[in-house]
């Protein structure tokens, strides 16, 4: 049985959360991917390279908990989804502001990646 997983409503992101959840390179990559991506389906494949499956898994939970991102349970797959609105309605201009920057981490070279971009969705996690 899976249990809910834990979001903060809107009202309860706080910055520091949200700063303290930033503050790694590698959950910034994971942003810049699906800025990128227009939050595009993709495979846990693609974040691998950022990281085996149990730090991905941390690093998304960090990212979720902080409400960054939304992870919604498909089955045996995790939806990932930036919350723009959310994140926007309480630091008007800061998601856009940690996108940029975020565009400036190397990421690792992914040709399925450069296809990503034709398709807004959500992104697919395991």
């Amino acid at each position: 049985m899976t249990h809910p997983l834990f979001h903060p409503d809107a009202e309860e992101i706080s910055l520091p959360a949200v700063l303290t959840a930033l503050g790694d390179e590698t959950r910034l990559s994971i942003i810049a991917i699906l800025a990128r991506n227009g939050e595009r389906a993709m495979t846990c494949g693609e974040f691998l390279q950022l990281g085996s499956k149990t730090a991905l898994s941390y690093h998304v939970a960090k990212l979720r908990e902080a409400g960054v991102i939304n992870v919604r349970p498909d089955g045996t797959k995790r939806l990932l989804t930036l919350r723009r609105i959310d994140l926007e309605t309480r630091f008007p201009g800061f998601l856009a502001s940690i996108i940029i920057s975020a565009g400036t981490v190397r990421l690792p070279e992914n040709p399925i990646m450069a296809d990503a971009a034709e398709a807004p969705g959500e992104t697919e996690w395991t």
